[in-house]
């Protein structure tokens, strides 16, 4: 699964961000998924569950990435 998230505030937490693009279930799954360590930011395993993800970032996993930009005005 490959998806473009528009963000429209400055940056978003990476948990939240795997929630809201239907990656994790909850907010809670999400913060395993990262403890587990397999989710990587720009190609780099993070471990910092509400790590601030801004644009031009690109998140990714088994099965899915996840590009950031900024929300046009």
């Amino acid at each position: 699964m490959n998806e473009v998230f528009e963000l429209r505030n400055e940056y978003i937490a990476l948990c939240d961000l795997l929630k809201t693009c239907g990656i994790a279930e909850s907010g809670g799954m999400g913060k395993q998924m990262v403890a587990e360590g397999v989710v990587c930011v720009d190609g780099a395993v993070e471990l910092r569950k509400t790590c601030k993800i801004r644009p031009g970032q690109v998140v990714s996993g088994e099965g899915f990435t996840i590009r950031v930009i900024a929300a046009h005005a």
